[in-house]
């Protein structure tokens, strides 16, 4: 009699637990093929919303709608079976309020199977992240360099260069750790004012061009891999798929118009 072990996901008291510990590691995924891949490795995964960028060519994550988070999320549901998966909440679907964004949270929670939702914003999301962690929805939240806020913001610049700008941030991280979030990602911020931050509160930071000292990091999985053309300055590429793809693509292309490819009938 065979016995069939059950994989049991990693859980949202588990990585707020990790504050401190085991550095958490996390990618992005928007997938199930690549999901799976990634979900032997990683705590977490986030299905973000720069899947509008990465998968779709889109300018900014502005245009991303909440159905598109909704289809991404399940094929990422599907395809994993370890790592705790976080959907983003995208751009007008939760600012208005927390009454809004609890139903746009429950909806993806609902129709995606994740364990937890991602927003941006600190001191003034605080009150929406209380609303939704005190209604079952597990919150990760996000500060330093919001990408939903780059036009606020003239683009993606690095936050914290100016030290006058730092008692800001670390009250942003202060509220949404007191309001509930149970992990908060900290972006594109100098790195003494990230591992400031990250000594000053009590839940895990994960870091994206921020500070080794972070509870953990995250990287869009396209960009360390090298898919993307133009990744940021921070970014580490941990493989060349780019010029992979294209070598293979070029050989098949090259195979086809030779005739020297399989005969089909010999495929199957």
């Amino acid at each position: 009699m065979s016995v069939q072990k059950t994989v049991r996901r990693i859980t949202v008291p588990q990585i707020r637990n990790r504050k401190g510990g085991e550095p958490i590691v996390s990618l992005t995924s928007y997938h199930a093929h690549t999901a799976a891949i990634v979900d032997r490795y990683a705590d977490f995964i986030l299905v973000g919303d720069s899947l509008g960028m990465v998968m779709h060519g889109m300018d900014s994550t502005i245009g991303v709608p909440l159905d598109l988070m909704i289809m991404h999320g399940r094929a990422v549901v599907r395809g994993t079976e370890r790592a705790l998966i976080v959907v983003d909440l995208p751009f007008g679907t939760y600012e208005e309020s927390p009454q809004v964004a609890f139903r746009n949270a429950a909806q993806v929670m609902k129709e995606t199977g994740c364990g937890a939702v991602k927003l941006e914003g600190g001191a003034r999301m605080a009150e929406t992240i209380r609303f939704l962690v005190e209604r079952g929805i597990p919150v990760m939240a996000h500060i330093g360099l919001t990408p939903q806020s780059s036009h606020v913001m003239g683009g993606f610049k690095t936050q914290g260069r100016d030290e006058e700008t730092w008692p800001a941030h670390e009250a942003d991280a202060k509220a949404v750790a007191e309001a509930g979030a149970f992990a908060v990602v900290l972006e594109g911020m100098v790195e003494p004012l990230a591992a400031k931050i990250s000594k000053q509160i009590d839940i895990p930071t994960i870091g994206i061009g921020a500070s080794a000292d972070c509870d953990g990091q995250i990287l869009v999985l396209e960009d360390m891999l090298g898919l993307n053309p133009t990744p940021p300055k921070f970014v580490k590429v941990y493989g060349d798929l780019g010029d992979g793809i294209e070598r293979a693509v070029r050989t098949y292309a090259e195979e086809v118009k030779a005739r020297s490819f399989p005969d089909e009938k010999n495929t199957y």
